[in-house]
């Protein structure tokens, strides 16, 4: 068949694959999967999604059947790997021409050129690198842009090859095109600001769409183009060179307004800017030295003075703040404590920022930072006043301080502090004198200023350990100020109970905590639902402090629970049930046997609860953990919970449930303190266990294992006569699975179960687990050279010898005929390897029982325990 017959038959079944008609769509789809392998099917693809002419779906289609294609044929070593013929007709069909009219599509083929770049450029492909450079000089607009697109994507790419020998390439590559990259950078910024007052929108969102692609080549071949880029003058002169762009288009910010079609790409190209600078400083920090002042100057002009009114938006100011953050905590600055010891390098930049963070600097930044930066806005009180649960649900965990303004001000404001402590503390604590005393409600700029400061006295706590009173603070200023009630006073409740909380673990005297305890049964039925959550977070602060004394706490107890759960019952979203839940399960941990009286109320709420939270697994797994505690707490009172516990762990253990992927690890410790706390073995725990055996079977991580065997262990110990003979029989096929593929810790684990069926039971357990005794048996006689094995293995055939004699000689015997040996002859090598090996027993325990075991066959007439007797006589 000729290629345009095939590409007429490929062509009607992708047009089919497009369908919403699954009758017609799945046939196509299993047609084309079996074509995938078909030599020629991509060049019939490449032909299809590079014809214009075609309905987009189909091309498009097309082209997510090609890329797909390189991921799976593209290497030699791959199966039905393409032949080297295919591959290189489709490199040179793919960089023919860049005239894709589609902004999608264009950018699909970009990425799969990139794809194939990664494992032909350049040894196979040596031609594709000169083409885009040739094609992103033509006049052509959208020639440019499409050749532009695809070597930024092949650039960023082969920059993220970390092998040393791709690594290599990429630096030859990135020295022989960097002047070429930095001056078609240059050229179309340059272009763009001068056609941005022209009028003409078109033209200037063209040109600002090649400058922020030529940026992007640049930032790959910048950070990852060089292995010390500081001694290449033209990767310095770029870098220093931002500042000024920077300006310019911060600048150009002004003229374009917030509403331009222009605004969305001018931001992302300033932003891109500063992603360079923090880049570079990542991966280089040496080399970044020289751009430390000017990096600083730049930083902090635009984000602590009035050099960024009005051309600053949000993002860049994060990114300024970052690049301050990460020059004042970059470990390669800091000089060690002897600084004879630091290299050169070190103390040059640690120069450098001495230098710059003057006394004058630290107070106006941090004076900025609490004065301006931590007040809360207008859309923040907004939120608070139609989103209470939303406004405590605060981006404050894992990186988002790289991305959101609250949480980067708040860190960047730690790490100064830490950094410049002795400098910045005089300047807080005249912030906290100014401060003192009630504040007139009616003022509003004065609450938020407080509320500000208070933030900052949070979150230096640590580093203010030696210079406030706090147990004097807290009785004399912050108590009173929890007292006012009036509804503009809010934000300084929930200021003053939080910042109570950051301290209660630094400096909070012990015998303040009833007064505390007192303040936190007022607050939790304040009027303000915010203020209530954060009372609860203080709460559960203090009591996970390691100073929490349960004999103050037990007077309060019963009104804490209480407005606990009102408060639980209140809130709706499932953040804030599953926040409140931890505080309630830590209040019951803590508190152990003490909450039985007060737990009815959870106890009937936590079902309905369960039941509410079926699409929200998370929040399943709140209610998980506060069981575990409620188990823990009521111990063989929890008995009266298994109608609900059970079909709960039956659920959270079951692997064909697809919430068991979220629950089990939670489901399992459940079951286990169920377990440890059940008084006997009632008929539906004993159902549950036909969760077990699937349990084994499935690929579970060695915690979640080793909690397995605990709960086997608890129903061998609870009632071993009725468990083995219901369960023994599949619980000892899924053993003999597992010691074929498990490791050496984990075979212990799993004999050690056997072990104590049958000290707990001598009868029934060596006919239950009799499958697995011969390997055991086996292991002693061959000497198993693992001695932790080895210990095991003695202990198991102790506990049979010693316990249950005649199932030991059924097993003697049975061993005999398969090493086809006397009886005598092979007892006798097992008593010689025990002997042998007992200085692998380290416990005590199995000690003693192995030389019972062995002292126990001595009133026996065979020859080679007698030739043993004699020996130890």
């Amino acid at each position: 068949m000729d290629l345009n017959s095939a590409s007429t038959i490929v062509l009607r079944v992708l047009t089919q694959a497009t369908s919403q008609d699954t009758a017609v769509l799945k046939p196509a789809e299993e047609q084309l999967k079996q074509w995938e392998t078909q030599p020629g099917f991509y060049s019939v693809l490449l032909n299809i999604f590079t014809n214009h002419a075609l309905d987009i779906n189909v091309r498009w289609l097309a082209v997510l059947y090609f890329k797909n294609g390189i991921d799976r044929y593209w290497r030699r070593v791959a199966p039905h790997a393409l032949s080297e013929e295919e591959k290189s007709t489709l490199r040179a069909g793919l960089i023919t021409n860049f005239n894709e009219p589609i902004n999608q599509i264009a950018t699909q083929i970009a990425v799969l050129i990139a794809k194939v770049a990664r494992l032909d450029c350049p040894r196979q492909w040596p031609e594709l690198i000169p083409t885009l450079i040739e094609s992103v000089k033509v006049q052509d607009d959208l020639r440019q842009h499409r050749a532009l697109l695809t070597f930024y994507h092949v650039t960023k790419t082969l920059a993220s090859k970390r092998l040393a020998a791709d690594r290599k390439l990429f630096y030859d590559l990135a020295s022989g095109i960097y002047n070429f990259a930095c001056s078609l950078w240059n050229h179309h910024t340059d272009t763009f600001l001068q056609q941005v007052s022209s009028g003409n929108e078109a033209a200037v969102q063209s040109s600002l769409e090649r400058t922020l692609l030529s940026l992007k080549v640049l930032r790959k071949l910048t950070v990852n183009g060089f292995v010390e880029p500081h001694k290449n003058m033209e990767v310095m002169g770029f870098l220093l060179g931002i500042f000024e762009r920077l300006k310019q288009f911060l600048d150009c910010s002004r003229s374009i307004g917030t509403d331009n079609i222009c605004r969305d790409r001018l931001e992302k190209t300033i932003i891109l800017f500063t992603k360079v600078l923090l880049d570079f400083l990542d991966q280089h920090p040496f080399s970044f030295t020289p751009l430390i002042q000017r990096s600083l100057e730049f930083s902090v002009s635009y984000v602590f003075t009035e050099v960024g009114d009005g051309v600053t938006f949000e993002r860049f100011i994060v990114q300024c703040m970052n690049l301050i953050k990460m020059i004042v905590k970059n470990y390669a600055y800091k000089p060690s404590k002897n600084f004879e010891d630091s290299s050169p390098e070190t103390l040059e930049a640690h120069k450098i920022k001495m230098a710059f963070f003057t006394y004058p600097t630290l107070t106006e930044i941090c004076r900025r930072l609490v004065s301006h930066y931590f007040l809360l806005t207008e859309e923040e009180l907004t939120m608070w006043e139609e989103d209470p649960e939303g406004f405590t649900v605060e981006e404050t965990g894992g990186d988002s301080w790289k991305y959101s303004l609250r949480p980067c001000t708040e860190v960047l404001f730690i790490d100064i502090f830490h950094e410049y402590n002795q400098t910045l503390t005089p300047v807080l604590l005249e912030m906290m004198q100014t401060l003192q005393g009630p504040t007139n409600v009616e003022d509003m700029n004065a609450l938020l200023i407080k509320d500000a400061v208070y933030n900052a006295v949070g979150l230096a706590a640590y580093e203010l350990f030696d210079s406030v009173d706090f147990d004097q603070w807290f009785k004399n200023q912050l108590l009173p100020e929890l007292q006012v009630i009036h509804n503009r006073y809010k934000p300084l409740r929930r200021r003053v109970i939080w910042l109570i909380g950051q301290w209660i673990s630094v400096k909070f005297k012990s015998d303040l905590r009833p007064m505390l305890y007192e303040a936190i049964c007022n607050l939790l039925q304040d009027q303000d639902l915010v203020v209530r959550i954060e009372t609860a977070t203080t709460l559960k602060l203090t009591v996970d402090d390691f100073e929490f004394r349960t004999d103050q706490f037990l007077p309060y107890l019963e009104t804490m629970f209480t407005l606990l759960f009102q408060l639980l019952q209140q809130v709706t979203e499932c953040d804030t049930k599953m926040h409140v839940l931890h505080v309630l399960s830590c209040v019951i941990e803590r508190v152990n046997i003490q909450i039985r009286p007060y737990v009815g109320c959870l106890v009937q709420y936590l079902p309905l609860l369960w039941k509410q939270s079926e699409e929200h697994n998370m929040l399943r797994c709140a209610i998980l953990t506060t069981l575990i505690h409620l188990v823990q707490g009521l111990g063989a009172d929890s008995k009266n919970l298994y109608p609900f516990l059970l079909p709960v762990i039956q659920l959270s253990t079951d692997v064909s449930q697809p919430p068991h992927v979220y629950l089990l690890e939670d489901g399992l410790e459940l079951w286990l303190v169920t377990l440890e706390n059940s008084p006997c073995i009632t008929p539906e725990l004993l159902r549950i266990f036909q969760n077990m055996s699937a349990l084994l079977e499935s690929e579970l991580s060695s915690e979640n294992l080793r909690t397995c065997f605990k709960i086997i262990n608890g129903y061998i110990i609870l009632s071993s006569t009725e468990f083995l003979q219901t369960y023994a029989i599949g619980l000892c096929q899924s053993f003999c699975e597992l010691l074929k593929e498990i490791t050496t810790e984990g075979q212990v684990q799993v004999l050690k179960v056997v072990e104590n069926a049958l000290k707990v039971n001598p009868v029934l357990g060596p006919q239950m687990f009799q499958p697995i005794l011969p390997c055991v048996f086996r292991g002693i006689i061959e000497g198993e050279r693992y001695p932790v094995v080895m210990s095991t293995y003695l202990g198991v055939m102790g506990r049979v010898l010693l316990q249950n004699t005649s199932f030991f000689s059924s097993l003697l015997n049975e061993m005999a005929h398969k090493f086809n040996q006397k009886m005598d002859q092979l007892l006798g090598n097992m008593i010689e390897m025990w002997v042998d090996r007992m200085d692998n027993i380290t416990q005590p325990e199995r000690r003693k029982l192995s030389a019972l075991a062995l002292l126990s066959l001595l009133p026996s007439d065979n020859r080679w325990i007698s030739s043993f007797a004699s020996t130890i006589c």
